[in-house]
């Protein structure tokens, strides 16, 4: 097979400030449906410890990465053209039926046949991202697959105030008990190079929205992961969810959210913190407990109009411009 460099493109002029989104599923695929619309320097690092679905099985049977959040991140790379709506159709479509195939997306088993074929993960992914034209790179957070374990309180509805272990993403999305901590496994995973390098080197870190504990928190807890977002010279930014979500996150206020995140991150700084209109209702205490992180509190219409749950990418684009227009405080480098 030919080497992916081989027919690239002729480049052309990046603009905007460089970017790296950190988180995965929908959540991710929100923040960067409307990063794209913001800058041309944009790079993905995308969680790795999905359990379920056809992620789950190709895991089990193949031993490789879960493919199905990078898939979601480069479908919401897919430009607006024609070209952009199709490639992003065709790598979401799952088949149905009562065959092997049923459940599996196009996008997972072509990302997993580049893996085989080319035996570098990045390197797939790239050559996705060029065949669809993708507005911005992804790169996985862990060069291994990962394992998510909670320390969940009441996860027994017999027993509510008893915490006990549960293990997976797909147990931990849905538990019924209230998530206390979270850990790795393997608890010191290596994190993948070209991930590094891209925060290093970026002017700004989007963390969020999604899932807080399956998805958001666990870039955090990666060792090297958490030191370059400490170390890195990059403004971070924090995109609330506009919802608690039932099971990991149920009866969360937007306040609790950023308890979390400091909790598992207690040396990162934060520069801007993004909330919804309806969401931060009580917009003093909000950013009382974005200052104590170091953070503004940018309070904007980023919810659609027509669905108060989701993300609206245009209105949340606004946000991101507004955001990175703003001057870096004195003192802070």
């Amino acid at each position: 097979m030919s080497s992916p460099a081989s027919n690239a493109p002729a480049a052309v002029p990046r603009t905007g400030p460089a970017v790296v989104a950190l988180g995965g599923g929908h959540g991710l695929a929100a923040s960067l449906s409307a990063l794209r619309r913001v800058t041309d320097r944009l790079t993905a690092v995308v969680t790795v410890a999905d359990d379920g679905g056809s992620s789950g099985r190709l895991r089990r049977e193949l031993g490789v990465l879960p493919p199905g959040d990078l898939r979601m991140a480069l479908a919401a790379l897919c430009g607006d053209d024609e070209w952009g709506r199709t490639w992003s159709d065709v790598v979401q479509h799952r088949f149905s039926g009562d065959g092997d195939l049923h459940g599996h997306s196009v996008g997972n088993l072509l990302i997993v046949a580049l893996w085989d074929l080319l035996g570098d993960t990045v390197a797939a992914l790239d050559l996705v991202g060029r065949l669809l034209r993708a507005h911005g790179r992804v790169l996985p957070m862990c060069s291994v697959p990962l394992d998510l374990q909670a320390s969940v309180v009441g996860a027994d509805p017999k027993r509510p105030g008893e915490t006990t272990q549960v293990s997976g993403q797909v147990a931990i999305a849905t538990t019924r008990g209230r998530v206390s901590g979270l850990r790795l496994v393997p608890d010191q995973p290596p994190a993948c190079p070209e991930a590094l390098t891209s925060v290093r080197y970026a002017d700004w870190v989007v963390l969020g929205p999604g899932s807080w504990f399956t998805s958001v928190i666990p870039h955090l807890l990666v060792p090297d992961l958490a030191a370059a977002l400490v170390e890195t010279s990059a403004r971070r930014a924090v995109v609330l969810n506009l919802v608690p979500q039932i099971g990991e996150t149920a009866g969360f206020s937007p306040e609790q959210h950023l308890q979390v995140l400091a909790k598992h991150a207690p040396a990162l700084r934060i520069d801007v913190v993004i909330a919804d209109t309806g969401q931060a209702r009580d917009a003093g205490s909000l950013g009382e407990l974005a200052a104590a992180l170091g953070a503004e509190l940018l309070v904007r219409e980023v919810a659609r109009r027509d669905d108060a749950t989701r993300h609206d990418p245009t209105r949340l684009a606004h946000a991101f411009a507004e955001a990175f227009a703003h001057p870096r405080p004195p003192g802070r480098i």
